[in-house]
């Protein structure tokens, strides 16, 4: 049931190149997300958003441009890329918006995207774009062929919008009683970072008052402070819980057991947060304790942003977002997926940008992936690779299943859990991530064997059959790999007991 909610509360946007998908979602979206440009093409990927329409919020989808391929005719290719976009909107929509050029009339490509639609059982409204003028509403009649209800609109000026959507949000369902506690339960964003990073002064930005106190002096903020944020007002309020934390230095650099109370609220700050937002100062770069933060919030499993403060003076002393931005992949190679917002928080720039970047990895970490989308995505990934095998057995897939969210576990149902090495799984990981737009959210991969005659039927006969673990010359085990590599911040010795 969870997995036909998730379906229930989307609304994609598909059409021929240059009909005006961009401008209509970010037209719904109420802000410029999309890109719009006269060049067909220009959106390449699918862009996801939570977004809210008078009192009703749900997930809008724009799907991607056309990619042309060597050797194949340009007219060919675009049948192809629009059947593909038109087959990744559905597998995920409970309505269907069809965007045309009412000035350009029926088109072939239309006509496509239609059939599939109805080939699927998938409702679907026509939105007869570029419609900027009375008179040129003559022209979007001719969709009726399409036998879908046509709505002329003009996405750049917001003519016949409001009608388009009453007739396409009617196709999902009220939220229910459950779903509205759970919008109004407070989303709770820990904001984190080493000392004097600027967390405080990037929540008195978003509060615009001097709630937590600021300095220079580096260790002002000594223990967690919740702080009440809630952005708009009505049915499409938005609340948060901000956690302003301690700066997070390592173990070893700590001299009073004050300190290291503080460090331990703060790690427990991360455990209990729905987002982490980790700050880092832009005119130092990312620093060791930086990673050391970085790897605490992957390991426990928490939705993450970086923010990169003090941005404008970096970017006067000749810094760039892209040189930026690779050094960070570089450092922290395990949050690729996660959203970098540039910003300011003494001059206010972007900072409505990071609030953005919350809601929607906020949203991602929660999401309920259809099963069988999950599977079918699963199954041809790894019709594409060989998978590891050991003494002549090679891993099985069978099937999987999501079993919890915020973190997003899904459960991997194979032969032999043994054989599912690290790069195997980063490979379904970044796969999984890809395919359904997870942007920030962690993802935890559980792979479950079933048993076979021969297989192990106790923990006894499992620890047998178990390879013995290598170990390097001296004796020592190898350290782990990967974000879990890095260690608790506090160690169990160090870490006082709570009264």
């Amino acid at each position: 049931m969870e997995a036909q909610a998730e379906l229930n509360r989307t609304v994609a946007i598909v059409g021929r190149p240059n009909v005006g998908k961009s401008a209509l979602f970010n037209r719904i979206a109420h802000r410029r997300i999309a890109i719009v440009h006269d060049q067909s093409g220009v959106t390449r990927d699918r862009i996801v958003r939570e977004v809210a329409w008078g009192d009703r919020r749900f997930r809008l989808i724009d799907t991607g441009g056309i990619r042309l391929f060597d050797g194949v005719k340009e007219g060919d290719a675009i049948e192809m890329a629009v059947r593909d976009q038109a087959s990744v909107a559905l597998a995920d929509a409970a309505c269907v918006i069809l965007v045309v050029d009412a000035q350009a009339g029926l088109q072939p490509a239309d006509e496509e995207v239609a059939r599939i639609v109805r080939k699927a059982g998938r409702p679907c409204v026509v939105a007869a774009n570029k419609c900027d003028l009375p008179r040129h509403e003559a022209g979007a009649h001719e969709f009726a062929k399409l036998a879908f209800p046509v709505f002329p609109i003009s996405a750049a000026h917001g003519r016949g919008v409001e009608a388009l959507m009453g007739e396409a949000l009617a196709h999902l369902p009220p939220e229910t009683e459950a779903e509205r506690e759970a919008e109004a339960k407070p989303l709770r964003v820990a904001i984190v970072g080493r000392p004097n990073a600027g967390k405080s002064s990037y929540i008195n930005r978003l509060l615009r008052s001097d709630r937590v106190i600021v300095s220079n002096v580096a260790g002002t903020t000594r223990d967690c402070v919740d702080v009440p944020f809630t952005i708009g007002s009505g049915p499409t309020a938005r609340y948060y819980t901000l956690v302003d934390t301690a700066g997070m230095r390592h173990v070893h650099k700590i001299d009073t057991s004050v300190e290291r109370f503080s460090l331990f609220r703060s790690e427990e700050a991360v455990r209990e947060c729905d987002v982490a937002v980790l700050v880092m100062d832009a005119e130092i770069g990312p620093t060791t304790q930086d990673k050391f933060i970085s790897n605490l919030i992957q390991r426990e499993g928490r939705a993450c942003v970086i923010l990169v403060n003090k941005w404008d003076l970096a970017r006067a002393k000749g810094a760039t977002e892209t040189g930026a931005i690779a050094h960070l992949r570089e450092m922290m190679p395990y949050l690729r997926h996660v959203p970098v917002v540039f910003m300011s928080a003494q001059e206010g720039y972007n900072v409505r940008a990071s609030i953005d970047a919350i809601d929607r990895v906020a949203g991602n970490q929660r999401r309920t992936l259809p099963t069988g989308v999950l599977n079918r995505t699963l199954t041809n990934a790894l019709e594409r690779v060989q998978t590891p095998g050991r003494e002549g057995r090679k891993l099985r897939f069978f099937y999987a299943a999501q079993t919890g969210s915020n973190p997003m576990i899904l459960r991997l149902f194979v032969n032999d859990a043994r054989l599912a090495t690290k790069p195997f799984q980063d490979f379904l990981v970044r796969t999984l991530r890809e395919s359904f737009d997870l942007e920030g959210a962690a993802l935890i991969l559980q792979f479950r064997s079933r048993t076979r005659p021969g297989d192990p039927k106790t923990p006894e006969e499992a620890e047998a059959a178990a390879p013995k673990p290598t170990r390097r010359a001296g004796g020592r085990k190898p350290a782990p790999k990967g974000p879990r590599g890095g260690g608790s911040l506090t160690p169990k010795s160090r870490r006082p007991k709570r009264k």
